[in-house]
């Protein structure tokens, strides 16, 4: 599974396309130069269950301590996730 990365400095998101067909998404955007919100996560049906949205998750998390940055996770499934994993508290904003 090869998660993908679009990023201006202003906004971004990490994606999974397949065949040109973008098959999973979240967006973010930036707060300042020091911290992004997660806005958005979406998974298309088929991919359902197989983890793809803890993927785009960790991937951000990968993104944001490589930055040192940390992330508001605004999008209900991001917040779930940073509930769920206490290993994300250091970039937890």
């Amino acid at each position: 599974m090869n998660i993908q990365q679009y990023d201006d400095n202003k906004k971004g998101e990490f994606f999974l396309e397949s065949e040109g067909k973008k098959l999973a998404s979240m967006t973010y955007s930036y707060a300042g130069p020091d911290k992004i919100i997660i806005d958005h996560t979406e998974v298309d049906d088929t991919l359902k269950g197989q983890g793809v949205g803890y993927k785009l998750v960790e991937a951000s998390v990968k993104f944001a301590r490589n930055k040192n940055i940390k992330i508001m996770p605004l999008c209900p499934f991001a917040n779930a996730v940073f509930n769920k994993k206490s290993d994300y508290n250091d970039i937890r904003f």
